[in-house]
């Protein structure tokens, strides 16, 4: 008997050694929060003046980078509101943020003014339209949804639906957080001094 609940203790040891190898062979190493910052969006896009600007140029700085459109009638207009407070309220540390708007409805925005919208809200913004193959590039890399729907109300017979967060993207082009729709720009300001 004794012999048996050895050779039991035994195999369950055995078991759990072979276990315990493949979790810490094949699962990735880190606690979840590490996977998280390891995540690194990008983005290759051209400014109002045609000029390819991408994410690496923008290393060295906390980035604020929200996806929307220039007729978007409550989403984006709030929230580009929000970040010019936020640019407003650094003051001298102003300069160690770059506020990014990134256009869904590249061809209709051009059209329409891409930069005079965002100088509009605040003249750090800086607007970015690319083709419809970079732009689904960089919101796929951001892991953004966006997507036309017709609409006979608005302009040009439709409207586009995507996701409404803004994005903070820190010096070394991690991921840090997701500010839901509606945060405060007083939050936002807190999270980022917090940061420096």
């Amino acid at each position: 008997m004794r012999l048996r609940n050895l050779q039991i203790a035994l195999w369950t040891l055995a078991l759990a050694a072979s276990v315990a190898f493949v979790a810490l062979r094949w699962w990735p190493a880190g606690t979840p929060n590490d996977i998280e910052a390891a995540f690194v969006p990008t983005f290759q896009l051209a400014d109002a003046q045609g000029t390819m600007r991408t994410s690496d140029e923008f290393r060295g700085k906390f980035l604020l980078v929200f996806f929307g459109f220039t007729s978007c009638p409550d989403i984006c207009p709030t929230t580009l509101s929000e970040v010019a407070q936020v640019m407003d309220d650094l003051g001298v540390d102003a300069d160690r943020v770059q506020p990014i708007f990134i256009s869904i409805d590249p061809e209709r925005d051009r059209r329409l003014g891409l930069q005079a919208y965002t100088e509009a809200f605040h003249p750090a913004i800086l607007g970015l339209a690319g083709t419809d193959a970079q732009t689904r590039a960089a919101a796929d890399s951001f892991k953004v949804f966006f997507g036309r729907e017709d609409d006979a109300a608005a302009s040009d017979g439709y409207t586009m639906s995507h996701s409404p967060g803004l994005f903070l993207i820190g010096p070394d082009g991690a991921w840090l957080r997701q500010f839901a729709y509606g945060t405060p720009a007083a939050d936002i300001l807190s999270d980022l001094q917090s940061r420096f």
